[in-house]
């Protein structure tokens, strides 16, 4: 009885000029094994570098799309930043106040308050919105002084103006904050700030 099976196997043989393809067919008889080379297919480097050059354009693709996507991330990214000021006088005392809003809600400026009758404030606000008030912290210096104090401040946005309000103020390690559960009165503020243009 004879068991008959042909079996085939490609072999990749890389030789420094040639890519080889060696097909076998082996045949199995119960009394002897015996190989067949059917075929012996040689293809120069060309073939070689163009099958390589195939196989990466897919890498090259993906990597344009990834580029493509960081630059649709980077437009999400983009974050709306407006300048504003405003000035505000008080019975001899003015205020000028200029803002950098980022997002419609974080703010950061200048704030400088000239008294008739004493040296000025000048110095930095940083803060938020909330709603419609506008909360920052005021870092500011006294006259040519070098000493650096900080106060809480509140405004509050109606229409195009920003009212200074007057609130409870405590200080606890350094740090000065509104007193929780304590109104800030926007009434008593004297400064009333009007939207101008920035110079």
């Amino acid at each position: 009885m004879l068991f008959f099976m042909e079996m085939s196997l490609l072999f990749h043989l890389f030789t420094k000029q040639k890519l080889i393809f060696v097909t076998y067919a082996i045949s199995l008889n119960k009394r002897e094994n015996y190989i067949n080379v059917l075929t012996i297919k040689t293809m120069n480097m060309k073939l070689k570098h163009l099958a390589c050059a195939f196989l990466a354009l897919p890498l090259a693709y993906s990597c344009s799309q990834s580029g493509s996507n960081q630059s649709a991330n980077d437009k999400a990214n983009v974050v709306d930043t407006i300048t504003q000021c405003y000035t505000s006088a008080f019975e001899g005392d003015s205020a000028l106040l200029k803002l950098k809003i980022t997002d419609s809600t974080k703010v950061e400026g200048d704030l400088v308050i000239r008294y008739a009758h004493k040296p000025k404030n000048e110095g930095i606000v940083r803060g938020e919105f909330k709603g419609d008030t506008l909360y920052v912290d005021y870092s500011f210096k006294v006259g040519e002084g070098s000493n650096e104090f900080s106060n809480p401040l509140a405004f509050l946005k109606t229409g195009s103006n920003l009212k200074m309000g007057v609130g409870v103020i405590e200080t606890t390690l350094g740090r000065s904050y509104f007193v929780k559960g304590k109104p800030i009165n926007f009434e008593k503020g004297k400064f009333d700030f009007s939207l101008t243009e920035c110079k």
